[in-house]
């Protein structure tokens, strides 16, 4: 059986995660918690993660990385790096929106449609909607949340919301159907997704590919 190792990238958030998985199985993981310091921390953190893993930089087979929505310049940085690398070693570049992976992580086996939020400050939350099956209901999009906000969809069927950006939505949602579980999404479901798009070679463009920031501006560093 081939194997087809994907070394994944993730800055969207405050942490970045970097991961190498083979055939959709997370080898390895790296973290590092300081936001303004992922752009020191990826390159000799890739390499670290090649040696431990024993899958040098020539076995990859493909870069994925996180695009957004998220941190504005997180974003810029991971693209950037993912971009590079696909470059020199001449492999393709896949890109996943984290809303996706979210929801593919906070799956659900009862069925209940998953709701990704991700804070975008004062009511605001860059969000997307997804079916028990991952069909995308309510593309992403910024919302600007008030006690109205999906109410048709909560009255059609239980929703999970998860993210950073729920907590602001359950102040103001009072619906028996909305379901504020903990956001469980890692990087073995980036993983998973990773591979998926590999092997249906959903492939980005590498030299017009750019972070989708649903805004023009999202930062989360605090003034």
């Amino acid at each position: 059986m081939q194997h087809t190792n994907i070394l994944q990238i993730n800055t969207a958030f405050s942490e970045a995660s970097i991961a190498i998985s083979c055939n959709g199985e997370l080898l390895l993981e790296m973290r590092n918690p300081d936001q303004y310091d992922h752009a020191a921390f990826l390159q000799p953190a890739i390499l670290e993660l090649c040696t431990k893993t024993n899958v040098s930089l020539n076995e990859l087979h493909a870069v994925s990385v996180i695009n957004g929505p998220g941190s504005y310049t997180g974003l810029r940085v991971g693209l950037a790096s993912a971009k590079g690398i696909c470059y020199a070693l001449n492999i393709p570049l896949i890109c996943i929106n984290t809303l996706e992976w979210m929801a593919v992580g906070n799956a659900s086996n009862n069925h209940d449609w998953v709701c990704a939020m991700i804070d975008a400050r004062r009511n605001e939350v860059f969000t997307a909607l997804y079916d028990q099956d991952g069909k995308l209901l309510l593309p992403a999009t910024a919302m600007v949340l008030d006690e109205n906000s999906f109410e048709p969809e909560l009255e059609e069927h239980p929703i999970r919301f998860i993210g950073n950006g729920a907590e602001k939505w359950k102040a103001l949602c009072k619906h028996k159907n909305a379901l504020f579980p903990t956001s469980l999404e890692n990087a073995i479901h980036l993983a998973s997704i990773s591979f998926q798009y590999y092997s249906q070679s959903k492939f980005a463009d590498l030299a017009y590919s750019e972070p989708f920031y649903i805004k023009e501006f999202y930062s989360t560093q605090k003034k």
